[in-house]
């Protein structure tokens, strides 16, 4: 993706932002996302009770990376945070049925589905932050852990090592307290709950959602 570099502008480029975030969600839609949204940065929805999620019943992925929970933002800190931004693009991306429901035949291609979110989060970031706009920060979908390095003994950043990822991995929305479900109900697309139960015949699609915080 090519980028602009501007200037660092004291402003922010403010006067651009408007202009600027619709590029974002075109670019979004562009790269692999089935809906992306410019949403106030207040109608994120930050609730304790998902992280909870992640120790009740206990995820593989809870300790093992370095962006998921107990090593990550917890989610007071993120809405300390988020307090001092005003607009975000939040984006997901449907994935079918077979692909995201757990099952070993399909583990290629739910993990390039995850892959997917972590890239157009990245490269979003990337386009807010060389636009001036240096604050930005994404989250993605997934641990990354087991997206990136699924195949590999540790998670080298938890050793105090360059992450073997250190631009596309971040925390997920639902590692830091993002209710992702709410989130999206209340925007009106679709997303339905999908455990290791669920039985592709039972739902439409699946649902994976990024964040990217600009300003």
């Amino acid at each position: 993706m090519a980028l602009t570099i501007r200037k660092v502008d004291a402003g922010m480029y403010e006067e651009l932002l408007e202009e600027d975030l619709d590029r974002y969600r075109e670019a979004a839609l562009e790269t692999g996302a089935s809906q992306a949204v410019v949403l106030p940065v207040k109608d994120v929805v930050i609730d304790d009770r998902v992280t909870l999620k992640c120790r009740i019943p206990r995820c593989f992925g809870y300790g093992v990376g370095a962006n998921c929970p107990p090593n990550t933002l917890a989610p007071a800190e993120l809405q300390a945070l988020l307090d001092r931004y005003q607009w975000s693009l939040f984006f997901s991306v449907d994935v079918a049925p077979p692909v995201i429901v757990k099952n070993r035949d399909t583990i290629v291609e739910r993990v390039e589905a995850y892959q997917q979110v972590y890239t157009i989060v990245s490269q979003i970031e990337s386009m807010a932050f060389y636009d001036g706009h240096y604050l930005a920060f994404g989250l993605s979908a997934g641990s990354c852990r087991h997206t990136f390095c699924g195949q590999q003994k540790d998670c080298v950043a938890m050793e105090g090592k360059k992450c073997r990822f250190a631009l596309k991995s971040r925390p997920s929305l639902e590692a830091v307290g993002v209710d992702v479900y709410k989130m999206v109900a209340r925007l009106g697309w679709d997303i339905y709950p999908i455990g290791s139960c669920a039985a592709p015949e039972e739902v439409p699609h699946g649902t994976l959602c990024g964040l990217v915080v600009v300003q």
